[in-house]
């Protein structure tokens, strides 16, 4: 929908719609590109077009002028897969072990926690047991992602107790 940009402040504009409703784009939703100062980028008494994107319990409207817009493109790599002439590694195959890598998407890669296990009706100590085997298992995982260099006082040659 069209609106008129009625203010702007340092996080966003509001935004005159339709039937005296006023809503408010995030700077973050002004533009692809980062915008540092939004005043540069829109201006009071414009006319934008806007998309709803979310209505609070409160009735406050956010909007987005970003997701109207077509998606940036990205820049071709050169050289094909990290950079070297012919794309994958030499003398590897396309994914651990030999085999077919999954297909994977160019965005960042974001830790995501696994889901917590179902209870079913266990005893304190059947749960206790389950987050300490957890815990264990996660520790295993950050020691493993850090290659065994995590923080702490005691030297390695002390570790043994006195």
């Amino acid at each position: 929908m069209e609106g008129r940009v009625t203010g702007i402040k340092p996080f966003g504009a509001f935004v005159s719609l339709p039937e005296g409703k006023v809503g408010m784009v995030h700077i973050s939703e002004v533009s692809n590109a980062y915008v540092q100062d939004i005043a540069a980028v829109l201006h009071e008494g414009e006319t934008v077009k806007v998309k709803v994107i979310n209505i609070s319990p409160e009735g406050k409207i956010a909007l987005s002028i970003k997701q109207l817009l077509p998606p940036p493109e990205r820049p071709a790599r050169e050289g094909g897969r990290g950079g070297r002439p012919g794309g994958a590694r030499e003398g590897r195959g396309s994914g651990p072990r030999g085999g077919k890598r999954p297909p994977r998407d160019d965005g960042p890669r974001v830790w995501q926690p696994k889901p917590p296990a179902r209870s079913d009706n266990l005893s304190f100590e059947d749960m206790m047991s389950r987050f300490k085997s957890q815990s264990e298992s996660k520790l295993a995982d950050l020691d493993h992602e850090s290659g065994g260099r995590r923080g702490g006082s005691a030297s390695r040659g002390r570790r043994g107790g006195r």
